[in-house]
């Protein structure tokens, strides 16, 4: 069976593990007070070009986002996302779990726009009822979006202005972020993200690592008491130095950005090939997640050989589903995938 439904089959690229073994007879202080957090901390800062970065390394993506929204808003404040946000459909309430609403505003592509958010926070502030409502105080968005869609420069630029207009602070989720900034349509860059939010996370856990995430503040309201945070929400990785050593290596010598291009180069063939063959592409995008819908006769025989990812139910006789690449996709994997969907589309 090859595996495409998501892009963390596999443990984690060769040099992390590498490097981890390299690594495992030196004694570490405990907590992300080491040597290798250090040192990544100082390699993404370096790549932010901003020395006055907080960063923290978090385990996953939930319990990062939960720990962002917690540390940043108060008791009665809320965040606004795309109805198809992570925080909102695949997070099993977490954020409201920590007490915080989330707003969600309609998105056929993933994205929110300047407009929306203005439009909402505008319209809390004439409800004459607003002190009864939760308070937007957060913009959250996905870099890529959960449907691999991406923000360019412009329209983050507007984003951030938008916060900025109304007071609310920008979350980026960068869970996937490496594929979104080694698209070949991308103009957006680390030190764009650095400059134009409150906060945002750099993804290991589907990027190459064996899992973690590496969250960067640039807003000093949000790194104040945020290791407080980290601990009281059980993030706070007694062995934290497994965190900080993968992102070492991921920032060493481009690797991360590499890896990333790689994915992203194999789902531009699967794309194509799609497109040959008549299927229709749900989401136009240059990452690593591919949409696409199958009938369910192809989807049949697909299946013996290969996995992937339901994405809905279209009609009675097809589906749209989703394929996933990444740093650990073999080539002559995604080439047997286009094979076999060409052949059974040949003969359906």
């Amino acid at each position: 069976m090859r595996l495409f439904h998501n892009d963390y089959n596999e443990m984690c690229h060769p040099a992390v593990l590498r490097y981890l073994q390299e690594i495992s007879s030196r004694q570490m202080d405990g907590y992300g007070d080491d040597d290798c957090c250090s040192s990544a901390a100082e390699r993404i800062k370096a790549l932010c070009e901003n020395d006055s970065l907080s960063v923290h390394f978090l385990v996953g993506g939930t319990q990062t986002n939960l720990t962002v929204i917690a540390a940043a808003l108060r008791p009665h404040q809320a965040v606004i996302g795309a109805e198809s946000a992570h925080i909102q459909v695949h997070e099993t309430g977490a954020v409201e779990a920590t007490g915080h609403k989330v707003l969600s505003l309609p998105s056929a592509d993933g994205k929110i726009t300047a407009e929306q958010i203005r439009n909402t926070a505008q319209a809390h502030l004439d409800d004459v009822t607003h002190e009864h409502i939760a308070q937007p105080k957060m913009v959250y968005i996905s870099q890529p979006t959960e449907l691999g869609t991406t923000y360019s420069l412009a329209e983050l630029e507007q984003i951030s202005q938008a916060c900025k207009q109304y007071g609310l602070y920008l979350f980026v989720d960068g869970a996937r972020l490496g594929y979104a900034l080694s698209a070949a349509d991308n103009d957006v860059t680390l030190q764009d993200l650095a400059n134009l939010t409150d906060v945002f996370y750099i993804g290991g856990t589907k990027v190459g690592a064996m899992f973690g995430e590496a969250v960067v503040i640039s807003n000093t309201a949000i790194t104040e008491d945020f290791r407080y945070i980290i601990k009281q929400r059980g993030g706070m990785l007694a062995k934290g130095w497994l965190l900080g050593a993968q992102f070492e290596v991921l920032f060493k010598d481009g690797l991360y950005f590499e890896i990333s291009k790689y994915a992203n180069r194999l789902a531009d063939k699967l794309r194509d090939t799609l497109v040959e063959l008549g299927y229709p592409i749900l989401v136009q995008c240059r990452t690593n997640q591919v949409f696409t819908v199958l009938p369910n006769t192809v989807l049949q025989k697909l299946e013996k050989e290969f996995s992937y990812a339901p994405w809905g139910t279209v009609d009675d006789n097809h589906t749209a589903v989703r394929f996933c690449t990444s740093w650990a996709t073999m080539e002559d994997s995604l080439d047997a995938l286009c094979d076999a969907l060409t052949k059974i589309t040949a003969n359906s």
